[in-house]
């Protein structure tokens, strides 16, 4: 450990994580508002879906799925559903594995940028990738909750070495 400009910075395992860092990382309400947060556009489209029930069937055939009215549904229970679970941390891997694989296939079947040019084939290009991230952040989302309850050795390395620094300041 050394100290760098009074911040304690944790040297283990290849790691540089100031111990604050790690603690504000490490803590349940964090995970929480992460996993409110990459689940927020689904709830909201849910929601959206149920209360505009129309809409969402005219998006549903817009990309060309029949029978709209079955894939609305379909849609909507999967994205309240899986964010319900994400956020409750309630089979979170089932949860976050639905909304990454519905991600994934809506992506596909909604931005084509390989079907279009100039200025639009870059606002679906850049659609397109930005909704692989999300889908990406949902494995961080299982894993996060899942460290949670084992801590990573390196995460078990940092609370012991910050309880000791606390003790010999303490002295």
């Amino acid at each position: 450990m050394r100290v760098l400009g009074g911040m304690t910075v944790v040297r283990e395992s290849g790691t540089d994580t100031p111990v604050f860092v790690a603690a504000v990382l490490g803590h349940p309400a964090t995970l929480f508002v992460a996993r409110v947060c990459v689940t927020l556009p689904f709830l909201v489209a849910g929601v959206m879906k149920l209360l505009f029930w129309q809409a969402g069937v005219a998006e549903m055939a817009k990309t060309g799925l029949h029978p709209a009215w079955a894939f609305n549904i379909a849609a909507l229970v999967t994205e309240l559903g899986g964010s319900t679970l994400v956020i409750l941390d309630r089979k979170a891997w089932l949860g976050a594995g639905a909304l990454g694989v519905f991600t994934v296939l809506s992506t596909f079947l909604a931005h084509r940028f390989w079907d279009f040019s100039g200025d639009l084939r870059t606002e679906q290009m850049n659609s397109f990738f930005e909704h692989a991230t999300i889908s990406a952040s949902f494995i961080f989302v299982v894993v996060a909750g899942l460290r949670q309850r084992q801590p990573a050795p390196v995460i078990q390395s940092i609370a012991r070495n910050s309880l000791r620094g606390r003790a010999s300041d303490a002295a």
